[in-house]
């Protein structure tokens, strides 16, 4: 019997490199082949050089590796290399398609271990320095998203928790809202919006529900969507955004 390589399912965090684990980047820097999501940056491959890397990204919209294609990669080159890593934005255990591809490997009698990363929506709660919990406000959080598979129809039940993440929220935006505002929520109730967490194009627009229902308009990257009361804008935060309104017109005039 031949040896088997081994293939982890790494996570890649929301995108900026120090994000990345300690045990992670350990991985990659051992890695023999990795393949990676299109929402992998360049600035993380940087942690592999040595590597063969292969892009199987799945972006809505876009054409995109196959995932039973992807399993098939996974269990090839477990046959072929000692060390493979399956490198996805986020983590694998959130929205990452892991089931499919431990149970692709599990089956063919690979070994297998999964590396947790930072999943986006804990990045986008740092970066906008807004804690999806709050005492009083905000004691459960939904992490959900609409996006479902060619053969699914759209899932468009809303969770029922104080503070609500979408993923991949983007093209969804109008349709939650409105289920949102149906379902009784009220229409002042904040919104945060990021866009490439964590990265140097970093977007962050503040809204309301109400205003969500007109759309987000174009995006250049994933979008996260933040809603709830415990999104609301403190009074520091307010004088910052001020301050920085202010700067932004003096530069313009």
């Amino acid at each position: 019997m031949p040896t088997l390589g081994k293939v982890y399912l790494i996570g890649a965090g929301p995108g900026a490199q120090d994000l990345m684990t300690l045990r992670g980047a350990r991985l990659l820097a051992q890695a023999d082949v990795v393949l990676h999501d299109a929402l992998v940056t360049a600035e993380m491959l940087e942690l592999c050089p040595q590597a063969e890397k292969i892009l199987v990204g799945k972006r809505c919209g876009q054409l995109s590796s196959a995932q039973q294609f992807i399993n098939k990669q996974l269990v090839d080159h477990a046959h072929k290399a000692a060390v493979v890593v399956r490198l996805k934005g986020g983590d694998p255990m959130l929205f990452g398609r892991a089931d499919e591809e431990l149970r692709a490997l599990e089956e063919a009698g690979i070994e297998v271990e999964v590396v947790p990363g930072i999943t986006t929506a804990l990045a986008a709660a740092a970066t906008t320095r807004q804690p999806l919990t709050k005492r009083g406000v905000s004691r459960s959080v939904a992490f959900f998203t609409s996006s479902t598979a060619p053969d699914q129809r759209e899932h468009d039940a809303i969770p029922d928790a104080d503070t609500l993440v979408q993923y991949m929220g983007g093209r969804e935006a109008i349709a939650t809202a409105q289920r949102l505002l149906d379902g009784g929520r009220r229409p002042d109730t904040p919104v945060i919006v990021i866009e490439n967490v964590s990265r140097a194009d970093q977007r962050i627009r503040r809204m309301t529900i109400a205003a969500m229902a007109h759309g987000l308009g174009e995006a250049q990257g994933p979008v996260l969507v933040m809603i709830g009361d415990a999104m609301q804008t403190r009074s520091h935060q307010q004088l910052e955004s001020r301050i920085s309104d202010a700067i932004q017109q003096q530069l313009r005039a």
